[in-house]
């Protein structure tokens, strides 16, 4: 276990996807979270089924090791009890619509106002700013707005990517902006308000994409599984599943044609570099295409790997959690994916239970009273 943040306090007003992955992360890194829950605790506790313990199995992917206190904001005794866990907290992240912590009496200004040393957090759909800035907002919708959409899925059929790719995206940019914060607040003893948005974070994915455009007018459109920039790169029949090939260069197209007996491609002109490839890249697709459906998955993974090309198979969630490379890896624990990365060895990610709703009322309670917020008079 990594604990570079323990001793960190975060108050978590988060619920469904991008906060509750902010503060699963900060927790994961040896920070005491607590969840900060409505009544009927954040809804994404019933996202389901698949459910395991009574709790969604996305609520429970991102909620392990909090510490779970139930407070009625629209009662003064809740919003008591909140100013107080706001005095004992190092870090309070936040993802209501802007504007309604403000008229709580719990928004950035008045509590960074009474603890300068407190790291601020909101997370939003479009980040208070913009015509849109205080609407609402879900993955999906973002990914439409943004783009994503119109580039993934096959040609003539955009679609949402298959996993809340923004939520993620969101939620590590946070994450990133409070590591910068309490180091800053190392340095001058002041904390802040940090936003992040989920537009802004789909607007980053898509980056080169908008290069692109700005650079000489190229509008992106959605390939499938192949990659625009680089031919032959995607997906292939295989005799008895799927492949993905990835020759990024022409080095590595010359040994996918040695592997596939391609040999008047590899001659052909049309194919020598990649921009070429791209202009001719259907009529190439098909024979490499006609070459791997000759052979089975394990046969050309295999041969690609054994000459050094990229090659991957295509695996649903089933293969996944059985396979070797899955397991060897280390980052699934249980029902839970550690986060994806070690530190001299060590990968972080609490053990800690996902909590029951309201199951840390008293404890929270009495630590506040013991706590102090360092930027306290």
């Amino acid at each position: 276990m990594i604990d570079c943040l323990a001793g960190v306090r975060v108050l978590d007003f988060t619920q469904y996807l991008a906060g509750p992955t902010c503060t699963q992360t900060l927790a994961d890194l040896g920070a005491d979270v607590v969840k900060v829950e409505p009544p009927a605790g954040d809804a994404a506790r019933a996202w389901g089924p698949p459910f395991r313990g009574g709790d969604a199995a996305l609520f429970r992917a991102v909620n392990h090791g909090k510490r779970s206190v139930v407070l009625d904001l629209s009662e003064d005794a809740g919003l008591q009890a909140a100013l107080a866990l706001a005095a004992s907290a190092d870090v309070l992240v936040e993802s209501f619509r802007p504007g309604v912590m403000d008229r709580l009496g719990l928004g950035a200004e008045a509590l960074t106002t009474r603890h300068p040393a407190l790291v601020y957090v909101s997370i939003s759909a479009y980040g208070g700013r913009g015509y849109l800035g205080a609407e609402p907002g879900f993955d999906a919708l973002i990914q439409a707005h943004a783009g994503i959409v119109s580039v993934t899925g096959p040609p003539g059929h955009p679609v949402r990517a298959g996993v809340s790719v923004v939520d993620t995206g969101t939620a590590l940019w946070a994450v990133i902006g409070i590591l910068g914060g309490l180091r800053e607040r190392e340095r001058t003893g002041r904390g802040g308000h940090l936003r992040a948005s989920l537009f802004e974070a789909a607007l980053a994915y898509n980056a080169y994409h908008i290069a692109g455009f700005l650079a000489d007018g190229t509008v992106a459109r959605p390939r499938g599984n192949a990659f625009p920039l680089i031919a032959p790169y995607g997906e292939f029949p295989t005799l008895d599943g799927r492949i993905v090939i990835a020759p990024a260069n022409d080095r590595l197209f010359q040994r996918l044609c040695r592997v596939l007996d391609l040999e008047e491609e590899a001659r052909d002109e049309r194919f020598g570099t990649n921009p070429a490839r791209l202009a001719a890249r259907d009529e190439l697709d098909r024979a490499v295409a006609a070459a791997t459906s000759a052979r089975t998955t394990a046969e050309l993974l295999r041969d690609l790997r054994r000459a050094g090309v990229p090659c991957a198979p295509v695996l649903d969630i089933r293969e996944v959690c059985a396979d070797a490379q899955t397991r060897e890896s280390g980052v699934l624990v249980g029902d839970r994916v550690l986060p994806p990365f070690t530190w001299d060895g060590r990968r972080p990610g609490v053990a800690g239970a996902v909590p029951g709703l309201g199951e840390h009322d008293a404890g929270v309670a009495e630590d506040a009273r013991s706590w102090r917020n360092d930027g306290d008079s």
